[in-house]
């Protein structure tokens, strides 16, 4: 039948594995990663991939622990806000609100995991199914804007554009978020240090639990820096493969 035949195509198409990235395109997708997260003006632009994948692992940690959720809103000076109700206390809110500043990082690290595969199609599409469904959630203009943009350049990439694009895009992004997540936790203590973020998630995370706020920042830090490492390991393969050091 016609829609079976479709439909398994497509299902062949998602899983397919696509040929390893030669290790120069690795390389400069990293420092054009790095070069966005450590400059002004491209970081203001791209911040907006992190917080919505911040908002994201505050969103899904909340179903996930049994919470209802009310709603995100992602907000144009690329802070955010998720709200679930539920116990304001308990392990349920401890873990929603220690997702926020690490999500980054973990969906950075998930999204390494499949380029080791070469699975660049399905990283490519389940991003545009989570950020369809994150969209459903989204409670004002800009947020829908931005689900809306980023989405469509995904959608875009993975349904038009060449393989080499593909890979070079799949690359950045994921290199992007691995570095990406560790600037917002030296940003947060900055803010903390000015007294400027005095409902962060770490303060808040403070007041449930017997540790104090610094110590929040830090296992956040420490998650992320270990999760980069386990992301360059992943990343960096097609470079170990070609230099004979691969595991």
């Amino acid at each position: 039948m016609p829609l079976i035949d479709g439909l398994t195509a497509l299902w062949d198409k998602l899983l397919s594995v696509q040929p390893a990235p030669p290790p120069l395109l690795v390389l400069i997708t990293a420092a054009a990663a790095l070069a966005v997260v450590v400059t002004r003006v491209p970081w203001r632009i791209a911040r907006n991939a992190v917080t919505i994948a911040h908002e994201g692992g505050h969103a899904l940690t909340a179903l996930l622990t049994g919470r209802k959720l009310r709603g995100i809103r992602l907000h144009s000076d690329t802070s955010g806000l998720t709200l679930s109700a539920g116990r304001p206390t308990g392990p349920g809110m401890i873990l929603t609100l220690l997702a926020g500043y690490v999500a980054p990082s973990l969906i950075g690290l998930a999204g390494g995991w499949l380029l080791a595969g070469n699975r660049i199609t399905l990283l490519l599409w389940v991003a545009v199914a989570l950020l369809l469904a994150m969209l459903l959630l989204i409670r004002n203009v800009f947020g829908v804007l931005s689900l809306l943009v980023t989405g469509g350049v995904v959608l875009a990439v993975s349904w038009y554009a060449s393989p080499q694009v593909q890979a070079a895009f799949a690359w950045t992004s994921v290199w992007f978020l691995l570095f990406g997540g560790v600037r917002p936790v030296v940003e947060l203590q900055r803010l903390r240090g000015r007294g400027r973020a005095p409902e962060s998630d770490a303060d808040q995370l403070a007041r449930l639990t017997p540790f104090p706020a610094l110590f929040w920042v830090s296992v956040f830090m420490l998650v992320n820096l270990v999760t980069l490492a386990l992301g360059t390991v992943l990343l960096a393969g097609p470079i170990l493969r070609d230099a004979g050091l691969a595991l």
